[in-house]
């Protein structure tokens, strides 16, 4: 499934306390020329009202967008697709939907050049960095609401929301859990369950940093939080299992380290499951947003950034429980869903960031030792 970092302080601050088919695409497929579309964002010389009057104009001409590795029930992404479909005559197709950021990059890769490649990305921080040359340059009308340390200087990406690593559980099938280590006991035999592969996704990425931070590693040193799972596997507390709704509400994943946003999420539907953000391992993150430079659909993929970073996007990330990247603006603004935000959960605890190179180091050290906790 799916991950991101970088600064959320101010935010924590602000809260107070496709299936695509395998084969080769036909070779008739051909994308549209990205050129075609501006690129130039709130920069333009017209007018915001007569730039995305003509965005939305060359959008719908288009008339599709294609997305990958966007689930319904991730960060409220259900209720954003249908929102801009019901908004714009656009018809969004969504792709593989509960894949990880690595496998979004390998399939655009794959599918350069057709009309079926994805126009956008929604990936973890690893994965944005190595693979910015794949990234257009955009800057949406809102630019300036969002901090410096939160984009590129030059539009390449752009972090779009976030949130804190968790532990969520059900307490009707395991003790309550109050840190990291409990999860070694023997009473979560055959129930603990990271959100993916930590080589390719952010969430599980994100979650290994976690467990390092709290059993003595820090964001220079993962080694513990492999360790840590090791252990974990050993005991035969660590599930094989990459954890969903589904299996959530059926008690195959009873332990769930994932962000605090997608483990709220389940409580809706499971009033036992409960969510702890630990202690002694406040780690948070963002998610980067970017454009294919050789997204087919340009002008369509260029409405989906205005689209995502207006107060209506932004809103429903935070709906969905996630810290969108323009809360402190919107706050200030008056433009917030105070009810969404004031539910937000609070967080004890110092806040901690991965750098752009500590997430480098971590990633060059998972990629080869991963595969060491499962024997």
């Amino acid at each position: 499934m799916r991950s991101r970092t970088t600064a959320l302080s101010m935010l924590a601050a602000a809260a107070v306390t496709v299936s695509l088919a395998a084969c080769a695409p036909p070779e008739d497929d051909t994308a549209a020329d990205p050129e075609q579309a501006s690129n130039e964002g709130q920069n333009t010389e017209e007018a915001p009202e007569d730039y995305l009057a003509k965005l939305v104009t060359q959008a719908e001409e288009e008339g599709e967008l294609n997305v990958i590795a966007l689930p319904p029930d991730w960060a409220n992404y259900g209720a954003i697709i249908d929102a801009f479909q019901a908004k714009y005559d656009i018809k969004i197709n969504s792709a593989l939907p509960d894949t990880d950021s690595q496998t979004e990059i390998n399939t655009a890769k794959k599918l350069a050049g057709t009309d079926r490649a994805p126009d956008v990305f929604d990936v973890s921080q690893s994965v944005a960095l190595a693979n910015t040359d794949m990234f257009a340059e955009y800057k949406v009308q809102t630019w300036d609401d969002i901090p410096d340390d939160l984009k590129d200087e030059n539009g390449l990406w752009v972090n779009d929301y976030g949130g804190y690593m968790s532990i969520g559980y059900d307490s009707e099938k395991v003790p309550d859990v109050t840190k990291v280590e409990d999860l070694l006991g023997p009473d979560f035999e055959g129930a603990v369950a990271l959100n993916g592969d930590p080589t390719a996704a952010g969430a599980a990425f994100i979650g290994v940093m976690m467990v390092s931070i709290a059993n003595g590693g820090s964001p220079d040193d993962i080694a513990p939080g492999v360790e840590f799972f090791k252990k974990l596997d050993e005991a035969g507390n660590f599930l094989p299992v990459d954890p969903s709704a589904a299996t959530t509400e059926s008690g195959q994943t009873p332990v769930v380290i994932d962000w605090d946003y997608l483990n709220a999420a389940q409580v809706k539907t499971l009033p036992s499951w409960k969510v702890v953000v630990p202690n002694e391992a406040v780690v948070g993150g963002y998610y980067f947003q970017a454009i294919n430079k050789e997204a087919p659909h340009p002008a369509a993929a260029r409405l989906w950034q205005e689209f995502l970073y207006s107060d209506e996007g932004q809103n429903l990330w935070l709906q969905g429980g996630a810290r969108p990247v323009r809360q402190e603006a919107m706050v200030e603004a008056g433009t917030i869903d105070e009810e969404a935000f004031k539910a937000l959960p609070p967080v004890e605890g110092d806040p901690i960031f991965i750098t752009d190179k500590q997430t480098v180091k971590a990633g060059a050290y998972l990629k080869e030792n991963w595969a060491e906790v499962r024997g």
